[in-house]
């Protein structure tokens, strides 16, 4: 079987796919998806785009996909998410911060009490609630760029769960449900304060 993409309902500014192949790699679900993106926006062919992957920094320095086309780089930052055999990618402008998270909607006995161990909601014993609310919150802790260094009880969402934040930071993140063919998915995107 080979990767086999769909394009997502994403917010404006954002254009994302999700593939599923349990025999594709990661890092390969990683670079085709981007390609298949980055092509269709420049509207040439999948060959014409390399994706390459940063050098590290240094150490705990987490490396970003390169998009470039030609030999010179594209202004073009590239957002990717996976669990087990499905991944998201989602293009955007780099000054765009962006954050996804994707998980299955039969989450593993593990991953249930890790959402409940850090969950603020009245009923942890509702699955698929706890499971759309975690998916959120990992999508605005991806977007926030800080990682594992803010707890995920820290994010809060707005009642409707439309809107994410961290309250140590001025920013705020409008979040879009991408799920899809089984999978839960949410697209958090900051949005610029109104004067």
């Amino acid at each position: 079987m080979a990767l086999q993409t769909v394009l997502l309902d994403a917010p404006d500014g954002v254009t994302a796919r999700l593939g599923w192949d349990p025999g594709t790699s990661v890092h390969d679900r990683r670079r085709i998806i981007a390609k298949e993106l980055i092509a269709a926006k420049l509207g040439c062919e999948t060959k014409d785009v390399t994706i390459e992957r940063e050098a590290p920094r240094g150490f705990g320095y987490h490396t970003r996909l390169i998009a470039s086309r030609g030999g010179e780089e594209l202004p073009i930052a590239i957002v990717t998410a996976s669990y087990r055999a499905a991944t998201v990618v989602a293009i955007c402008d780099p000054a765009l911060p962006v954050g996804i998270d994707i998980r299955d909607m039969h989450p593993e006995p593990a991953d249930v009490r890790q959402m409940q161990k850090h969950s603020r909601l009245l009923d942890e014993t509702n699955i698929p609630d706890l499971l759309q609310h975690w998916v959120r919150v990992q999508a605005v802790l991806e977007a926030d760029g800080r990682g594992v260094r803010v707890p995920p009880e820290h994010v809060r969402l707005d009642t409707g769960r439309a809107k994410g934040w961290i309250p140590d930071r001025n920013a705020k993140y409008a979040l879009t449900d991408a799920s899809r063919d089984g999978w839960v998915i949410t697209i958090a995107v900051g949005v610029l304060p109104k004067d």
